[in-house]
């Protein structure tokens, strides 16, 4: 009695050959595989999508407000400052402030007087600043300020950094981070403009 082997179907329907030395088994490599399921990809691109436009949207309000109110954020420190300086005793600077204009006016300008006209120039500052008015004015004494605001560094280093950053060494610091800001508001101010990539 002979035995016929006949080819088999899988569960999809498809015709397999049985395994022999001439046909042998695929390998797990070799073996198909199933397509992946696309709800997650699907899903990610989604969320990708999503987050492109939130980042968009954020990029054009931060283009749009970011510097307003960095010059106004700028305004209110330098009326703070100069209103302070105006009322003796009520601000940290003042002793600071005297000394580095004696010194730079080789003493002309007298400690008093100095811290007077060091508030009323910060005060002048803070209000075009704020308001936007006289602004080009304002950023053209700000410059002039900054000078006696980051004299200190160069004139009395070894009294603020010397034995280590002293309270007023970091207060004087601090000011180069005011310097950056107003150059981007100077910047804006002289008609440059940001912009979003296409």
């Amino acid at each position: 009695m002979s035995v016929t082997t006949s080819s088999a179907r899988n569960a999809a329907g498809a015709r397999t050959v049985p395994a022999s030395p001439d046909n042998p088994a695929p390998t797990a490599a070799e073996a198909p595989t199933t397509a992946p399921t696309t709800a997650p990809r699907r899903l990610a691109e989604r969320v990708a999508l999503r987050a492109d436009v939130a980042v968009t949207a954020l990029a054009r309000v931060l283009a749009r407000w970011s510097v307003p109110a960095l010059r106004v954020a700028l305004g209110l420190v330098f009326l703070g400052f100069g209103v302070l300086k105006l009322f003796p005793g009520a601000s940290p600077a003042e002793e600071i402030a005297a000394r580095t204009v004696e010194t730079l006016t080789f003493g002309l300008v007298p400690g008093e007087a100095a811290v007077l006209l060091t508030a009323v120039m910060e005060t002048f500052i803070g209000l075009t600043l704020l308001s936007g008015r006289l602004l080009r004015t304002g950023l053209a004494v700000l410059a002039v300020a900054m000078v006696g605001i980051l004299s200190p560094v160069a004139l009395f280093g070894d009294e603020l950094f010397g034995h280590g950053m002293t309270l007023l060494g970091q207060y004087v610091l601090k000011d180069v981070v005011l310097v950056a800001g107003a150059a981007v508001v100077a910047a804006v101010a002289l008609g440059a403009r940001l912009r979003l990539d296409a």
